[in-house]
């Protein structure tokens, strides 16, 4: 796992009491990477989670208290804790957060709903609205009739739930336009935009030409949409390469033509080295904003991206890679072809990329929690 420089936020909030609260803690993705910037930031917070698996998660991460709810006692839970859904907001509800002066929740689900401790305020730095619960459900439920039936009056409810609790949080920062967006329709909130930082000292260009082949670094996952790219790899006869794990894997294998190879689980230090030789990274998911696709652009590499969502905040059509505007496998071959065909520079693509700095992540968040701290509750009420 990758370790990033001590970062530290400004020396007048040394004294700050400081609780952080995160969905879940069983791998290091894009959130947790922002965790660990952020216990780094607050070196003496507790972090308080649903779960917490610690061989997945860093040890920058584990060096803190960690409080879990008590479905860390349930058998089997690091395995199958998405099928408990609907306890997470019982789950939340146990958390009992100590004396604070600010309360950080990086959420995606239900982190966002702890309550605060008496005379606390609240940040939550939003990567979604709960995913499951307002976005995507056709990708997870509609081939699955029965379960999409059983699934929709549990999920109204969790809208509810999830909708009602935004008021535990005095103010909401997105990590896109488009989550801002979303958090805007959903909660009728206002956010700041603050986005995810890049390891742009790791992800460094490589001095080889780029090898024959194509790459998709994700979450094996039905709203990453990686049947597009299967399907329009099946068809082209090029040599793709797929990074990670998860649920599709079982289905999409099979289908997969010999010139598709799934890697699956790989090491920070693999996944630069496929990036660094591979002729462009694909992109075919809808994103609330996606670290992959600047993790590729830091090292020279152009992106092949759908355009919706948080790639059209971090892709330059034309300049770091090419849109494709439906997701179908014709649309995503045919922006290959354009992207191969393409002359491209890679100091130009990296220099976007490091607009998406460390630096620059904590001069925003930063101002977010001082907003957050001093100037008291946005324009929502609290809720009792």
């Amino acid at each position: 796992m990758s370790d990033t420089p001590a970062i530290r936020f400004p020396a007048r909030w040394r004294d700050l009491r400081v609780v952080l609260c995160h969905d879940w803690l069983t791998g290091m993705r894009g959130g947790e990477r922002v965790l660990e910037i952020l216990c780094r930031g607050f070196p003496e917070a507790p972090v308080y989670t649903l779960i917490h698996n610690p061989d997945a998660v860093s040890p920058t991460i584990n060096a803190h208290r960690v409080g879990t709810s008590w479905l860390q006692h349930v058998p089997g839970i690091l395995r199958r804790y998405r099928n408990f859904l609907p306890l997470f907001p019982a789950a939340v509800r146990s958390l009992r957060l100590p004396p604070a002066d600010l309360v950080i929740s990086t959420s995606h689900c239900v982190a966002k709903s702890v309550r605060p401790p008496a005379g606390a305020r609240h940040l939550c730095y939003c990567f979604t609205p709960m995913r499951y619960a307002w976005t995507f459900f056709d990708e997870y439920f509609g081939n699955l009739a029965v379960k999409a039936a059983a699934a929709r009056p549990v999920l109204a409810w969790l809208r509810h739930w999830d909708r009602r609790t935004a008021a535990r949080v005095d103010r909401f920062a997105a990590i896109s336009r488009h989550v801002r967006g979303r958090i805007e329709r959903f909660y009728g909130r206002a956010a700041d935009v603050v986005y995810p930082p890049v390891d742009a000292a790791r992800c460094t260009p490589g001095s080889g030409t780029p090898a024959a082949y194509d790459l998709v670094v994700s979450a094996l996952v039905p709203y990453k949409r990686l049947d597009v790219a299967v399907d329009a790899y099946n068809a082209s006869g090029r040599t793709l390469k797929i990074v990670g794990v998860g649920s599709e894997l079982a289905r999409l294998r099979p289908l997969a033509e010999p010139n598709i190879e799934f890697l699956g689980w790989q090491s920070d230090e693999a996944v630069l080295d496929l990036y660094r030789a591979c002729r462009l990274l694909v992109f075919p998911g809808e994103e609330d904003f996606g670290i992959v696709p600047l993790e590729a652009q830091c090292t020279g590499r152009p992106v092949v991206a759908y355009a919706k969502g948080g790639a059209l905040e971090t892709v330059v059509d034309g300049e770091t890679g090419v849109f494709f505007h439906e997701q179908t496998p014709a649309a995503l071959r045919a922006a290959v072809d354009n992207c191969a065909a393409r002359r491209w520079d890679p100091a130009a693509i990296r220099r976007h990329a490091l607009g998406f700095s460390t630096p620059r992540f904590v001069d925003e968040f930063a101002a977010s929690i001082e907003a957050t701290v001093n100037h008291g509750l946005d324009s929502a009420r609290r809720m009792p």
